[in-house]
């Protein structure tokens, strides 16, 4: 026992809400964190701009962040290195086990929108060459330079796969760059397509298009909470407020909270405010 209680860093007494390194992800932390705040008298701290999946879950299970928004796809994949499945509730319903008995975690319920793998291109090409499904794309990539970023090309629901199942081949190997630079170089032209997220606001600001996966692809991607058990005993407000969190966010509204801030430069509390607001929470 002793032993273990070595291995835990030193802790406040306060929860600590995680994100991973992009726009969304800062907003659905800081939505977590206002919520907890909001329906207890407990101080939240705010751990953002974690790099990636692996980094978020490395920071959940060593106690180093109490809760983080993760994604059901990405977590039955690249967490949990289970086999693709494409059906919502049965990719719930294993993450949910496999977090509970491997890493002490309870999955919460998903918070009501999906944000899944989008290959986006421009919106001039889409028109142009009368594309709108991948499968269509796919004769046009060998003139085409990919822009991905570092997590996408590796993963095995990324890169590979997707190029597998449509048969994608591109003029050179792809540029991978910060998720928040993929657009940039998509309008500069200086890619033709990017592994964005269906979320994104630019898609929507830029008039860019988001390519159907008609082969159904990609898993589901349903947004959930990830929290620690230990943090639900020691703080069960949390579970409050995960509760009223439960089903209120749409796509739609994940796009403008995302585009206000990467588009209209606001400030992301600020933003998530309003929307609590606007909301009732």
């Amino acid at each position: 026992m002793i032993a273990l209680t070595a291995c835990e860093p030193p802790r406040a007494d306060h929860p600590v809400i995680g994100a991973k390194n992009f726009t969304e992800q800062v907003v659905l932390g800081e939505l977590l964190a206002q919520e907890i705040e909001a329906k207890s008298n407990l101080k939240v701290e705010r751990r953002f701009y974690l790099a990636g999946s692996y980094i978020c879950h490395q920071a959940l299970v060593s106690g180093r962040i109490d809760a983080y928004v993760e994604y059901t796809g990405t977590a039955l994949t690249a967490i949990l290195k289970q086999p693709v499945d494409r059906n919502p509730q049965g990719v719930l319903d294993t993450v949910r086990s496999l977090y509970a008995s491997r890493y002490g975690v309870t999955v919460a319920a998903p918070l009501g929108f999906e944000n899944t793998f989008a290959m986006v291109i421009r919106g001039e090409d889409s028109r142009q060459l009368h594309l709108t499904m991948l499968s269509h794309a796919a004769p046009y990539t060998p003139k085409w330079q990919l822009g991905v970023g570092y997590e996408f090309q590796q993963r095995p629901d990324g890169l590979p796969g997707l190029s597998q199942a449509y048969g994608l081949k591109f003029a050179a190997p792809p540029r991978t760059m910060d998720l928040g630079l993929l657009y940039r170089a998509l309008n500069a032209h200086q890619v033709d397509m990017i592994a964005g997220n269906s979320t994104d606001g630019p898609i929507q600001a830029f008039g860019l298009t988001a390519l159907q996966d008609d082969r159904h692809y990609f898993p589901p991607y349903q947004a959930v909470p990830l929290v620690r058990q230990a943090a639900l005993q020691r703080w069960p407000q949390m579970q409050q407020a995960l509760d009223v969190l439960a089903g209120k966010i749409t796509a739609e509204d994940m796009r403008t909270m995302n585009e206000a801030i990467d588009g209209q430069h606001r400030d992301p509390g600020d933003v998530v405010r309003q929307f609590r607001a606007k909301r009732g929470l």
